[in-house]
C-alpha cells in the first residue's frame, strides 16, 4: 500500500517537534483531538515524551470515524523517519495495510485503547480489558434493576457502523454482564432477546448521544435502560431524556472514567462508568517506543492476555452486591491518571 502522503495528516500535527539526528521521534495518532479522553491520552505522551527526551508529534482525525486522515499521519510518520506510532484507530481492520506498512519500514507500532483486527497486526496493544469493562456496567445494571431486569427495554448507543473492535467489546461485555445471550461475539446487533430495542450509533459525542437516543425512543418510548459506549455520547442520550421528562427514571450506564463522567455519576447523570486509564496508555507507550529504539525491545503482554492491560474500575455512588466497585470520590482521584 504505497500512497502519496495527504496534505490532510500534515496539516493536522498538534505538536509538530523536530527531531535531531540522534533523537528518538514518535508519532500518536488518535481518532479526533477534542474527545477529552484522547486529551488525556495526548498529555500523558508529551509528559513521558518530555521526561525521556523523545520528539512527538501528535495528530487526529477530524471526526470520530475519520479513517483516512489516519491513514495519511502514519504514512507521514513513516516519511518523517519516527521510530514507533501510537495509534487509536478509527477502523480497526482498514487501517492495518498501513499498519504494516510502518512495520516493514522499521517502526513499532502500539494500538491504545482500540485493538487492530487482527490484534497482532499491532506490535503490542495497550488498552483496558474492554469486554471486562461493559461486562461490570451490565452487572451493575442488572443487579440495580433486580427482578426488574427482566423487563428492562434497553437501548444500545454504539460507536460506528464500521464496528471498530472497541464497540464490539464494550456492547457485547455489557450485555453478557447484564444475562443476554450474545449472538457472534465478534459484532454488535445480531441478538434476539426481546429486552433489547435496538441499536443506533453516536461517532463517540453528545451530539450523536442526543440523536441516537431520540430514535430509540421513537422506537420505543418506554426504554428504561441505556447502555452508551462512552460519556460524551451518555450526556447527549441523558439530554435527549430531559426533554421528554424522563430523566429520573431511566438507567444510563457508560464507559471511560474521565472527571466530567465521573461529575455525571455523583450528580445522578449516569449511574455507573467504567472507567480506564489512557495517561497510563500513552506514557506506557512511549516507553516501549524508547526502549524500541535503545535496544530493540518490544512491549510484553500481560500473563493469561493477548494485550498490555493497563486496568479498569467500576465507578459508582450506589454499589451493589457482587460487583467490586470505587465510589465518585475515589473515581475523581484516580480520574484519567
Amino acid at each position: 500500500m504505497k500512497r502519496l502522503l495527504t496534505s490532510s495528516a500534515l496539516a493536522l500535527t498538534a505538536l509538530a517537534g523536530t527531531a535531531s539526528a540522534d533523537e528518538v521521534a514518535a508519532c500518536l495518532i488518535t481518532k479526533t483531538d477534542t474527545n477529552p479522553f484522547f486529551v488525556k491520552m495526548r498529555e500523558g505522551a508529551e509528559a513521558k515524551a518530555a521526561e525521556l527526551g523523545v520528539s512527538l508529534n501528535s495528530y487526529a482525525g477530524k471526526v470520530d470515524g475519520d479513517h483516512e486522515t489516519q491513514v495519511a499521519a502514519i504514512e507521514t510518520c513513516i516519511a518523517s523517519g519516527a521510530k514507533g506510532i501510537l495509534l487509536t484507530a478509527s477502523d480497526t481492520s482498514s487501517i492495518v495495510p498501513a499498519v504494516e506498512q510502518a512495520r516493514d519500514a522499521g517502526l513499532l507500532v502500539i494500538a491504545l485503547d482500540t485493538p487492530l483486527e487482527p490484534i497482532d497486526a499491532a506490535d503490542m496493544t495497550f488498552a483496558t480489558d474492554n469486554f471486562l469493562a461493559g461486562e461490570l456496567i451490565g452487572q451493575w445494571a442488572a443487579a440495580a434493576l433486580g427482578d426488574e431486569a427482566a423487563n428492562a427495554k434497553i437501548a444500545m448507543l454504539d460507536l460506528a457502523v464500521s464496528q471498530p473492535t472497541v464497540g464490539v467489546l464494550r456492547d457485547q461485555g455489557f450485555l453478557q454482564g447484564f444475562g443476554i445471550d450474545l449472538g457472534d461475539p465478534n459484532k454488535w446487533g445480531d441478538e434476539t432477546d426481546p429486552r433489547i430495542v435496538g441499536n443506533d450509533i453516536t461517532a463517540g459525542n453528545e451530539e450523536g448521544g442526543r440523536k441516537a437516543m431520540e430514535n430509540l425512543l421513537a422506537k420505543d418510548p418506554e426504554i428504561n435502560v441505556v447502555y452508551t459506549i462512552n460519556e460524551p455520547a451518555a450526556a447527549g442520550a441523558y439530554e435527549a431524556l430531559k426533554d421528554i421528562g424522563r430523566e429520573n427514571d431511566v438507567l444510563i450506564v457508560s464507559v471511560d472514567g474521565g472527571c466530567p463522567g465521573v461529575d455525571n455519576v455523583k450528580d445522578g447523570v449516569i449511574g455507573a462508568t467504567s472507567q480506564q486509564y489512557p495517561l497510563l496508555m500513552a506514557a506506557k507507550g512511549i516507553e516501549a517506543i524508547a526502549a524500541w529504539a535503545n535496544d530493540g525491545t518490544k512491549p510484553q503482554a500481560t500473563d493469561g492476555k493477548d494485550f498490555f492491560d493497563t486496568g479498569v474500575s467500576l465507578v459508582t455512588d450506589q454499589p451493589v452486591d457482587g460487583v467490586d466497585s470505587i465510589d465518585t470520590a475515589k473515581g475523581t482521584e484516580l480520574c484519567w491518571g
